[in-house]
């Protein structure tokens, strides 16, 4: 009794079905829908009549809208909200989902695209109102976009019994079904060669492996989202950038059903979140290898984050391993160890800069394809005969997300870059570090927008940005919300000093744990900052974090030497003024540094965006040469500025 009251939790409502059919779908065949047999005798584990109890007349076929959908259409619609019941027997899918549909564009909608893999149908869509559930008419068809493996999604187009005003939501009620099976037909599309095709798209539902990676890799659930193709420069990472910050706030419930066969599978990984799998089945007695049944989980409304959603069901139990920094699924356990090395080798920085211990463990599910990340999961191939080395730089990366998270993307991510730099730094030395973030910085100056650009006027339409760039806080590129906010981090190190960044960082994870929502005030990082550094940072936060003023650009102006005095017990010196102008419009600290030789005095200069700022060093001997910043701050151009300083000696 027990058994059959949790699968029916989890299996799709007939009566939610019947309802459709009473209510006029069942009218659109002109075939009636044939009794189904009386079912075996025994008992159902699990029972997929509820799909069958929609008429095949709710099905579209293929067929394009009159008037083709436009990309502003797309953009126009926003998904607040998705419960979805998911049924997976590899490698077929079955799934009911409730989504809560916002209008966010300036114009009413009178038809709303909505999208899934082209590897997937829409079955039946429904509307909710004060008198129940009404089906909305509507078509669908393939297009072209790379948001899916398959280079095409099955596009749905439906018309509302009334254009949804500007803001306005409408609630509807999906089913829909498809088999998810790898894919790399975009890639192959492309002219790629099959094998790395297949090693980059490898997201599917099999038997012994479930791995979806959602928008921009496979839509195994409803989205709304303007095309994008591979072909077309870096459309697809943007758009995939965009879709992700647009829904962070949207909430996600899943709840999971899957059919096995064999060995059951413990845990499912949804959106970084592990959870054990309730199992089920009727053949306790059987021999492994002839059991059948069905585990299943759910995990409650949660803000999606900055994320596409992601689904694993790996095929075996994490061995935890480490001092439990590590939870890894692998075949081969000989793996674990180089990955263990790595692991407790970067440890040590790791508790420095964020703690003595993390919140939870690196998750990593050894798999032969792409890496992907997501928070404290790492999906990656585990080599028996990789070294400590060879992992050291990914094994701090995936444990800092295990020491500290927030729901600010440049935080999250930033940190976890900067623990990177903090590494190189310790394993290779100074040089290295500095050719590191100035090869970031490269990248940054690439991505700045060009400020000299009009901005948007003010009669444009609201949904328009007016501002140029990518605010930290609301990028949605992993050039800004990884490389240019660990630049970010390692500048505050300068500013503020290592010690206090350490204090800060650990406060601020600190303060996260205790109350999850004091992150999310975008300012909270800087307040934490400025209480223990005893300092106003807003002029640093403003230009860098809060909005985008590209970068800065410095041109040392002037340098003039002149001699000091002869001071007892003193060697004669030079006091040397220095003299830098900054083209770009985002403020910069730099070090100015004079030498001669290996004997160096170094003071720090503020520049303000479009500003001149001056400095005097005091120097023993005579200087040779003067440099303005050490490639440790990411300017448009150089990140190092060097001036040969020649002086007469006139004294006798």
């Amino acid at each position: 009794m027990i058994r059959n009251k949790t699968l029916r939790q989890h299996a799709f409502p007939v009566a939610l079905f019947a309802a459709l059919a009473s209510t006029g779908l069942r009218a659109q065949s002109p075939e009636a829908v044939p009794a189904e047999p009386a079912p075996p005798p025994g008992q159902v584990l699990f029972s997929t009549d509820a799909v069958k109890a929609a008429p095949a007349s709710t099905t579209a076929p293929d067929k394009a809208p009159d008037t083709p959908v436009t990309d502003a259409e797309r953009s126009s619609v926003a998904i607040t909200a998705t419960d979805l019941d998911l049924h997976l027997a590899a490698p077929h899918a079955e799934a009911q989902a409730t989504l809560t549909i916002r209008n966010i564009g300036s114009a009413p909608l009178v038809r709303i695209p909505l999208q899934l893999s082209s590897a997937l149908r829409w079955q039946s869509i429904a509307a909710g109102s004060a008198s129940g559930l009404r089906p909305v008419p509507f078509t669908q068809s393939p297009i072209a976009t790379d948001t899916d493996h398959t280079g095409y999604a099955q596009e749905a187009v439906l018309t509302p019994v009334e254009p949804l005003a500007p803001d306005a939501t409408l609630t509807l009620t999906i089913f829909y079904a498809g088999d998810l099976r790898q894919s790399a037909a975009r890639l192959e599309l492309l002219g790629s060669p099959a094998d790395r095709a297949a090693f980059a798209d490898w997201d599917q539902a099999a038997a012994d492996w479930i791995g979806l990676r959602g928008f921009g890799n496979v839509l195994w659930y409803p989205v709304a989202a303007p095309t994008a193709l591979l072909g077309d420069a870096n459309r697809l990472f943007e758009v995939v950038g965009q879709q992700r910050l647009q829904q962070e706030s949207a909430t996600f419930h899943l709840r999971l059903t899957v059919e096995y066969a064999g060995e059951a599978p413990s845990v499912a990984i949804f959106n970084g979140r592990t959870q054990p799998l309730d199992k089920l089945d009727d053949t306790q007695d059987a021999p492994v290898a002839e059991t059948h049944g069905v585990a299943t989980a759910d995990f409650g409304t949660h803000p999606t984050g900055f994320r596409s959603p992601s689904l694993f069901v790996p095929p075996q139990p994490a061995v935890v391993t480490g001092g439990e920094l590590l939870a890894v699924v692998t075949p081969i356990s000989e793996s674990i160890e180089p990955l263990a090395a790595a692991a407790a080798e970067v440890q040590p920085l790791l508790q420095d800069w964020l703690g003595p211990t993390p919140t939870q463990p690196l998750t990593v599910l050894d798999h032969p394809g792409q890496s992907f990340e997501d928070d404290a999961l790492l999906v990656t191939p585990l080599d028996p005969n990789a070294t400590a080395d060879d992992l050291s730089a990914q094994a701090v990366h995936g444990l800092a997300h295990s020491w500290l998270r927030s729901s600010q993307p440049w935080i999250n991510e930033g940190v976890a870059q900067f623990m990177n730099l903090l590494w190189i730094e310790r394993k290779l030395g100074r040089p290295a570090v500095v050719a590191e973030l100035q090869h970031q910085a490269t990248l940054v100056a690439l991505a700045e927008p060009d400020l000299t650009t009009p901005k948007a006027s003010a009669t444009e339409s609201s949904s328009q940005s007016t501002e140029l760039g990518q605010p930290l806080v609301h990028s949605s590129s992993e050039v800004f919300f990884r490389n240019k906010a660990a630049a970010v981090f390692w500048q505050l190190r300068d500013i503020v000093g290592d010690d206090t960044l350490k204090r800060a960082l650990q406060a601020y994870r600190h303060s996260e744990q205790l109350n999850p929502a004091f992150d999310t005030d975008p300012k909270a990082f800087q307040h934490t900052l400025e209480r223990l550094a005893k300092r106003d940072l807003n002029w640093f936060f403003d230009d860098w974090v809060y909005r985008d003023r590209s970068l800065p650009d410095l041109t040392i102006l002037s340098v003039a030497p002149r001699p000091l005095p002869d001071r007892p017990g003193k060697n004669a010196g030079y006091l040397v003024a220095v003299e830098v102008h900054n083209e770009g419009d985002a403020v910069a600290e730099v070090p100015v540094t004079v030498r001669n030789g290996t004997f160096t005095a170094t003071e720090r200069l503020r520049i303000p965006g479009g500003g001149t700022a001056s400095t005097r060093i005091v120097f023993e001997g005579a200087p040779d040469q003067v440099q303005v910043n050490d490639g440790t701050v990411p300017e448009l151009r150089n990140s190092i500025h060097t001036r040969e300083v020649q002086v007469k000696i006139t004294r006798p």
